[in-house]
């Protein structure tokens, strides 16, 4: 029994974490303005 509240408990934490960082939102960011280098620069 004891380990049947304690699943129970788990899930329901788990559920509200999920719910808040839900509630949260996706973060404000933007991108960057600079392009991303996809080769490496010739050695001299």
């Amino acid at each position: 029994m004891r380990a049947l509240i304690a699943a129970a408990t788990g899930l329901v934490l788990a559920f509200a974490l999920i719910l808040t960082i839900t509630a949260m939102g996706s973060p404000m960011g933007k991108t960057s303005p600079k392009p991303l280098l996809t080769t490496v620069p010739a050695h001299p």
